[in-house]
């Protein structure tokens, strides 16, 4: 069966349903099964679960959909324009889709159900390049990216993603230069109510807080590893309103494991170092296990999947299978995405087996 199919025709549309988050027994995860669903060509760095289905962003211009019953595959598509650019920014609400891209020219796509696309913003600069998207309900979204002028570049849309407005420098604290952020697993920006986070790297490792959705914004540093352009948060994770984890290091130096993750308690004003000079290393990917009361965190990365389950202060390799990017659909399961594959992540705990249920 031929996948590939013009974006022009896209018909399908699922919104995203949350985790409930009510359940806070321990699960004590010791293994995890791993089931390759999809292998492409590609690169894949974006990617959102929902309820029904598997939403993603690749290289090559391409994206597509996944069904979580069966696994199967619903639609994969290419935007013919954006061929030769990378989707590593994807997001969801009731009403659409979005793609955003990496590098120059940043091209942000909304795609309805009707199978209409818009290209909502183009951007264009040798600095340009954007790392990650998320929407805090169906009109108000946020995409951030690497500074062109004197501040991370934010964008904010308060349409749906009709249009999107630059957030002005004067409203931003000022960048450190050498400070950006890494396209690595459209992870950057965590929200939670109508408060946001986001994480920078480079030559310094910072988490900027909105309380307004974008309006205002604050700056904390973090005990992070910085200092040259491969160092940083590449990744990052709220449970509530005041836990949050940040995670990364030196992608050059995967093995290091030296001011590489840390946690919050405050709502990202200070932050203390997690398992310092202990596994795991370089990660691209943190997650809070849903249902878990930020106890429990997973970790993905080209060095593979490592879990905590006291606050990330001991890990456990579960696998050294590597993966760029992991989604949860439910307290024991999730799909990670990497170099040309797609996968459904099973995690298994101690004692007896619990039933899984796909959707």
């Amino acid at each position: 069966m031929k996948y590939l199919v013009s974006i022009s025709f896209l018909f399908l549309f699922w919104g995203c349903v949350n985790v409930a988050q009510n359940d806070t027994s321990l699960k004590d995860f010791n293994d995890v099964k791993i089931e390759t669903i999809l292998k492409r060509p590609v690169s894949i760095r974006a990617l959102e679960v929902c309820e029904d289905q598997i939403f993603y962003g690749a290289s090559e211009g391409e994206f597509g959909y996944l069904n979580t019953a069966d696994n199967s595959v619903a639609y994969i598509g290419q935007v013919e324009e954006a061929k030769d650019l990378e989707f590593r920014a994807i997001s969801r609400t009731k009403e659409a889709d979005y793609l955003l891209s990496a590098g120059n020219p940043a091209l942000l796509y909304k795609v309805n159900y009707f199978g209409k696309r818009k290209l909502s913003h183009k951007e264009e600069g040798k600095k340009v390049f954007y790392d990650a998207m998320a929407f805090w309900d169906d009109l108000n979204g946020i995409a951030m990216g690497d500074p062109t002028k004197d501040c991370i570049s934010i964008l904010i849309t308060k349409d749906g993603g009709d249009n999107w407005e630059p957030v002005p420098c004067e409203n931003l604290p000022e960048v450190v230069e050498g400070e950006a952020a890494f396209a690595a697993s459209n992870t950057n920006i965590s929200i939670i109510g109508k408060k946001v986070w986001i994480a920078t790297g480079g030559k310094v490792s910072r988490v900027y807080a909105s309380e307004d959705m974008g309006k205002s914004w604050k700056v904390s540093s973090t005990p992070i590893i910085s200092g040259k352009e491969t160092t940083g948060i590449y990744t990052m994770d709220f449970y509530d309103e005041n836990i949050g984890i940040v995670m990364g290091g030196d992608y050059t130096k995967p093995e290091s494991q030296q001011q590489n993750k840390a946690m919050t308690y405050d709502g990202g004003k200070t932050w203390k170092l997690i398992a310092d000079g202990q596994e795991p290393g370089y990660k691209s990917c943190v997650k809070f296990v849903p249902n878990s009361n930020a106890k429990e965190i997973i970790a993905v990365g080209f060095t593979g999947i490592s879990y905590s389950a006291d606050y990330g202060e001991t890990w456990t390799q579960l696998s050294d299978e590597p993966f760029y990017t992991i989604s949860f659909l439910n307290d024991y399961t999730a799909y990670a995405a990497g170099k040309g594959k797609i996968a459904k992540l099973v995690f298994i705990e101690n004692g007896p087996k619990p039933e899984v249920l796909s959707h």
